[in-house]
């Protein structure tokens, strides 16, 4: 039995990342109103990162807080954090109860008004409410996520084999200093990392804890403590590896920031920050500008004459595989062979590029071959190994599509830069000029029935208008015969396509 003949197929292993690792070279582009970064692999263009600071929540943020008033009755209490608003604090959100879930706890006897408190945003203002708080503070590195207050390890719930979660706990608890804080979560990323890389982020996430704890004590009540570092430095603590030959930022004052904050947390990437300084735009020399217009069509142009359709919905993006117009030396099967090989690296490469999550359905073209499919699937393995993100491939379905799911860690690109079309509101088609006039015609007799009018006017596109006068006047002219009363037209230049008005003129 073949794979395609399974109705579901098991998670195909992947190579590990280390094992297929190519020459990286991290660029940095940064404006007063965002900061962009791309992700190149023998000098083409892998993964792009987008930061706007008009966007930037304030979840994660770590006040000093103070108890402005407590609500008994609500179990809650108001906490000023120097913001316009006061944020909100609920018992089920404090350390000592989460501890104890069991064990009811009174709001009133933890806080009293004035009292400082360290707390951290774990909700945005939304509206006319202040942000959510916790006083559980969780401090997020690119393996781990430190949890100072706490004294256990915990594994997420992703990694489902019994096997990886206890090795894993066992080789994080080798490498925890002797008297430090053991409260861990070890994420997803971390089945793949190396001790060192385990360690480096054990030191940085170590170092960030005592950093805030020292300006706790320094600092006012109502100060910001710590805030979710910027994209410029994130790539630092979670981008860079072994693999990553240099990180080239175009900012002077940033690449000052980046070099200081490499040499207190991250040493190891510090020799590798780069400041550039060229005539052209960093993104331009590099041709980023064209790969970025690129990844926002919904086809994909292969090197010998195939291309990819991807179309990204709610529930799952879809990319179909085609030959478009490549023609193959030997036969029909070799070209269709051809052509989902190159296809596997294609698609590979806009998952990363286009930061694509959630499940991905891919309809390679038929092959009869069992060895062929076999090929293919091999061939997308090595190519979704690179992937920094979680991937799980799991092979042929029934019907002849390849599943994967990949993490969502944060909005695709298009979201990022994109809007749904205010004309055809993301449908991606509008209706023709034809259908709207006939909407038009069938408006007009219901305003009719419904109000006494002299007469109407039609207020629409140019195309719908030329229409009327065209090859639909007659269809017009019948309409006012039927109700009677005169019908103009006028063109809104303004309006799109689908948009009209029947406007009634008065008696």
């Amino acid at each position: 039995m073949s794979l395609k003949d399974h109705p579901t197929s098991q998670p195909i292993p992947l190579p590990t990342r280390d094992s297929m690792r190519l020459a990286e070279k991290i660029l940095v582009n940064i404006t007063p109103q965002e900061t962009r970064v791309a992700v190149l692999e023998d000098n083409v263009v892998q993964e792009l990162h987008i930061e706007r600071e008009a966007s930037r929540g304030i979840v994660g943020n770590i006040y000093l807080g103070r108890v402005k008033r407590v609500l008994p009755g609500m179990q809650s209490a108001f906490i000023e954090i120097g913001l316009e608003r006061a944020a909100f604090l609920h018992i089920a959100d404090i350390l000592e109860q989460r501890q104890h879930p069991s064990e009811p706890q009174r709001i009133e006897k933890m806080l009293f008004e004035g009292q400082t408190v360290l707390v951290q945003v774990i909700k945005d203002p939304i509206g006319s409410k202040g942000a959510r708080l916790s006083t559980q503070v969780s401090l997020a590195g690119r393996f781990l996520v430190h949890l100072p207050q706490e004294e256990h390890i915990g594994v997420s719930q992703k990694i489902e084999a019994e096997t990886d979660r206890t090795s894993l706990k066992t080789r994080l608890e080798s490498l925890l200093p002797e008297g430090s804080p053991r409260g861990y979560i070890i994420r997803t990323s971390a089945e793949t990392a190396s001790d060192d890389e385990l360690a480096a982020d054990i030191g940085y996430l170590s170092k960030l804890w005592t950093d805030i704890r020292a300006r706790a004590e320094t600092q006012p009540a109502q100060s910001l403590l710590y805030q979710d570092l910027p994209l410029s430095l994130r790539v630092l603590r979670d981008m860079v590896s072994e693999a990553t030959e240099k990180v080239v930022v175009d900012s002077t004052e940033n690449h000052g920031r980046m070099v200081e904050f490499a040499a207190q947390y991250v040493s190891q990437s510090l020799r590798k920050i780069e400041r550039y300084a060229g005539e052209r735009p960093l993104f331009e020399l590099h041709g980023i500008e064209s790969e970025i217009d690129k990844s926002l069509s919904r086809r994909v142009n292969l090197k010998f004459g195939g291309y990819l359709i991807i179309d990204q919905t709610e529930a799952m993006t879809t990319i179909d595989v085609n030959t478009g117009g490549f023609v193959g030396v030997k036969s029909f099967d070799d070209t269709i062979f051809k052509t989902n090989l190159e296809a596997t690296h294609a698609i590979a490469r806009q998952l990363r590029l286009r930061n694509l999550g959630g499940i991905i359905i891919v309809d390679f073209i038929d092959m009869d071959s069992e060895q062929h499919r076999e090929a293919v699937l091999t061939e997308l393995a090595r190519a979704l190994a690179r992937d920094r993100t979680r991937v799980t491939l799991n092979g042929f379905t029934s019907l002849g599509l390849v599943e994967i799911t990949r993490k969502r860690t944060r909005e695709s690109l298009a979201h990022v830069l994109c809007e749904s079309c205010p004309t055809c509101q993301g449908r991606g088609e509008i209706k023709t000029a034809q259908t709207v006039c006939y909407e038009i015609l069938r408006e007009v007799v219901r305003e009719n029935r419904q109000f006494s009018a002299r007469g109407f006017r039609i207020l629409a596109a140019q195309p719908v208008i030329d229409l009327f006068l065209d090859e639909e006047s007659q269809s017009l002219a019948m309409l006012a015969d039927f109700v009677g009363k005169p019908v103009t037209l006028q063109v809104e230049t303004e309006y799109p396509q689908e948009q009209f008005d029947v406007v009634l003129m008065s008696n």
